[in-house]
């Protein structure tokens, strides 16, 4: 089954008892036993629930692991993944991941004794020495968010098969349509499916994929236990997203390719990344580990003013926290998704004050491009 057909037709496709095209949405918390212990396999939805389910498979299925889980947000997939160890273990984190990442991995779970090493993971070197006696883990995001550099993710879990390390890979810039991960050698594969899996800025998720049934019992454990998960009506229209997931991600890439370009030719725009561009450290690793380059571009208009009023002046690029929807989005890192890094941080990574980052939507691009040059007029 090809991919596009496999987001349309994968997991559990349609309803067989009333013959429904799509897979409807069980409201309910709980089901009717037959006898004690004697169900028709679900008991109670936190455990399990049939869209849930139906979303899990997909995931699943798209992705080539063994198990997918479905949370109530990309922050309670990731912690339910963290929960898989224990006190007194050691991760090592790309340097440039998330803010909300960074957060809850140094003001949440260093307080339950997790222990970080925050690293360069497009730099093997920089991966090697921060190796130590309990390091348990390896987590890193490629292309990284917001500098989209590339992590060789086959070299990586090389290294992590060779040291017992195991290798957790945020998927969401690229998705399963682009990049597969554990085909790759991954563990594990995490996606804030708040983004291009939803794709229509209507839904709050997080989905995680295994790659072996052992780990997939370790992880259903802790959803269960923990109760993060994700209820039906999200579940139904998360598989509602992923089924034009292909045709979009076409288009956000057809039309980031063209802005830039448009970029590129500007002589007031300090920097451009994005893995798309020939001249991109990591380009040629991006080539040979995805099949696409993705809809996100950030780049770096001079200063913090020059940033807040290119925000203030554009029309059809929406000013938002997010990214991934069919709408374009416009943000400043510094001062919104990674403004819980520490300044002195940002600066040592290079997330400048006038570093802007956009997830370029399906508009019209003729229109986006007429936007952009507006706004950059000074």
């Amino acid at each position: 089954m090809k991919l596009k057909t496999k987001l349309i037709h994968g997991g559990i496709d349609g309803d067989p008892a009333t013959g429904a095209v799509s897979v409807p949405i069980y409201q309910v918390s709980t089901y009717k036993q037959d006898g004690i212990g004697n169900h028709k396999g679900f008991e109670y939805s936190r455990t399990g629930n049939p869209t849930r389910l139906a979303c899990e498979e997909l995931i699943k299925d798209i992705e080539g692991g063994a198990r997918g889980f479905a949370f109530g947000s990309g922050m309670a997939a990731m912690s339910a993944i963290i929960m898989l160890f224990k006190q007194g273990d050691h991760f090592i984190v790309g340097d440039d991941v998330y803010g909300g990442s960074y957060r809850v991995l140094t003001n949440v779970f260093n307080q339950f004794g997790i222990d970080v090493t925050f690293v360069d993971t497009s730099k093997m070197e920089e991966v090697e020495a921060a190796l130590k006696d309990n390091t348990v883990a390896l987590f890193l995001e490629t292309p990284s968010n917001p500098l989209l550099k590339v992590s060789d993710i086959q070299q990586i879990a090389q290294f992590t098969k060779e040291k017992e390390l195991m290798l957790i890979v945020d998927n969401t810039f690229m998705t399963p349509y682009w990049q597969n991960p554990i085909e790759l050698g991954a563990d594990i594969v995490l996606h804030s499916a708040t983004k291009y899996l939803g794709g229509h800025s209507d839904v709050v998720a997080g989905l995680a994929v295994v790659n072996n049934d052992e780990l997939g019992e370790r992880l259903h454990y802790i959803q269960n236990a923990v109760g993060g998960i994700l209820g039906p009506q999200d579940s139904w229209l998360l598989i509602r997203g992923i089924k034009t997931l292909g045709v979009r991600m076409q288009e956000h890439e057809n039309n980031t390719k063209e802005i830039v370009a448009f970029l590129q030719k500007r002589d007031d725009i300090e920097s451009i990344y994005y893995p798309g561009l020939k001249l991109h450290q990591g380009h040629d690793i991006q080539q040979k580990q995805a099949r696409g380059f993705g809809g996100m571009v950030s780049f770096d208009v001079g200063s913090a003013e020059r940033a807040e009023r290119v925000l203030a002046k554009v029309k059809y690029f929406t000013l938002a926290e997010s990214l991934g929807a069919v709408e374009s989005l416009i943000s400043v890192p510094a001062k919104m998704t990674h403004a819980s890094i520490p300044a002195e941080r940002r600066a040592q990574l290079g997330i400048t004050d006038g570093l802007v980052r956009i997830s370029v939507g399906l508009e019209d691009i003729e229109d986006l491009i007429e936007d952009l040059t507006q706004a950059l007029e000074d």
